[in-house]
């Protein structure tokens, strides 16, 4: 059996933890879609914000990572398919189980930034249960078309800094 050290489970833990913020409704808006109309850009957006973030993780947690596609920027979406999107977070040897609201900023009338707490579970090679970790995420959130979408870096997708 393969040892892992702990520097090394640790860079590995903060190097998932950082590659899990790339991550995103149906196209039929729900009552929180609603709220976010219009009325968002006048209104302090913090808490709308909020609940399209924690509805994407929720997506994600149960695997339903072709309706978070959903959240994602316009922008976004116009570069990379749903196909493409899906296949990348399928891929990560990561498991979200929880999302927790920490902070919401919304400085700009057009872009917030949201801080989670995100619980994972990574499958690390040689060893033979999953390891448990808490990060946090920081994710930066814009309005467009009266909706907010989560807006991925581009360091979120290929992991450089």
């Amino acid at each position: 059996m393969k040892r892992v050290s702990m520097p090394s489970l640790a860079v590995l833990i903060a190097a998932t933890l950082f590659a899990a913020g790339c991550t995103s409704n149906t196209a039929k808006p729900d009552k929180a879609d609603s709220a976010a109309g219009t009325s968002a850009v006048g209104a302090v957006p913090n808490k709308v914000v909020q609940e399209r973030a924690l509805q994407r993780w929720d997506l994600l947690i149960a695997n339903k990572t072709d309706k978070a596609y959903d959240y994602l920027s316009p922008g976004y979406k116009a570069t990379v398919t749903r196909d493409d999107y899906v296949k990348e977070m399928k891929d990560r040897p990561i498991k979200w189980n929880k999302v927790l609201p920490y902070r919401e900023t919304c400085d700009k009338p057009k872009t917030c930034v949201v801080d989670l707490q995100v619980d994972i579970g990574v499958k690390m090679p040689g060893i033979s249960q999953v390891v448990s970790s808490v990060g946090f995420v920081s994710e930066t959130w814009i309005l467009s078309g009266g909706k907010w979408y989560f807006l991925p870096h581009a360091n979120d997708l290929t992991g450089s800094k």
